[in-house]
């Protein structure tokens, strides 16, 4: 009797944990440093089970938003990762993303290649926007 109480009591927690797992769904904000100060960067982000898909979306050169898919997403619990794969001048560069979710607030750790070809890590902390 105790062994199947005990055995019950573990799935409930489990589906528990997992029902608790926050949501990182939804459309985000953060403000990144580039090259002519500061720009918001916004996340549209999608999550289906383990998967994560979606949309980045921050000012070009031009001043027009370009806007560009997320590839490889996973999630895990509260942490998500994704790669944003770009080109420009005939280069082509990755920018993973690293983040672990706190209710309206998203921890994201971004690395992308310096120019001298070593790894630049910044961290930055996204908001849930709210429209």
């Amino acid at each position: 009797m105790i062994k199947k109480l005990l055995f019950v009591t573990t799935i409930l927690l489990a589906v528990t944990v997992c029902l608790m797992a926050a949501d990182a769904s939804g459309k985000w904000t953060f403000e990144q440093q580039g090259r002519g100060g500061t720009m918001q960067v916004t996340l549209n982000l999608k999550i289906d089970g383990a998967s994560l898909t979606g949309t980045l979306s921050q000012p070009g050169r031009d001043g027009n938003a370009m806007e560009t898919a997320i590839s490889d997403g996973k999630v895990d619990g509260n942490n998500i990762s994704f790669a944003v794969k770009r080109e420009f001048n005939g280069n082509s560069f990755v920018t993973t993303y690293k983040g672990t979710l706190d209710g309206d607030s998203l921890k994201i750790e971004i690395s992308r290649p310096g120019r001298d070809g070593n790894t630049r890590t910044t961290n930055a902390v996204a908001k849930r926007a709210t429209t």
